[in-house]
């Protein structure tokens, strides 16, 4: 049997907006997968949700961004998460993406991006995809 796959769910400091996070980490759960969510605090920043993800040792990191700059988050996170050697967890991002940033974002490394509107099964799918990629290598 294969192992559970431990996604972690987290926001920005100071990112509020909460709903479409629970929604996703309602349907991974019941897709099978462990979900570690980190509710929004200005004490738990970029570098604190990697740590998370190492101590935790999740397959995922799942970010909600509705701050409105996803951009800047995003490239911090990843390179803090190539800083601390986890580049091999891929890092997904829903919430509110400029149109011109998706291309830029995806060739940063983020491994997957869902708009408002994306059908909750893609989702869960594009984890489960990169999760047994990860688990393969």
């Amino acid at each position: 049997m294969a192992e559970k796959i431990r996604v972690l769910l987290a926001k920005p400091p100071l990112d509020l907006h909460s709903r479409g996070i629970l929604v996703v980490a309602t349907a991974l759960r019941d897709a099978g997968m462990e979900v570690i969510y980190l509710e929004a605090s200005p004490k738990v920043g970029l570098r604190e949700i990697i740590q998370a993800a190492m101590q935790e040792d999740v397959d995922i990191i799942g970010m909600s961004i509705m701050s409105g700059s996803p951009g800047i988050i995003l490239s911090k996170m990843l390179k803090i998460r190539d800083e601390m050697g986890l580049k091999h967890i891929p890092v997904v991002a829903g919430g509110i993406f400029p149109e011109e940033e998706i291309e830029e974002l995806k060739a940063a490394g983020v491994a997957g991006i869902f708009r408002p509107g994306t059908p909750i099964e893609s989702i869960v799918e594009t984890v489960r995809e990169l999760a047994a990629s990860r688990q393969q290598s």
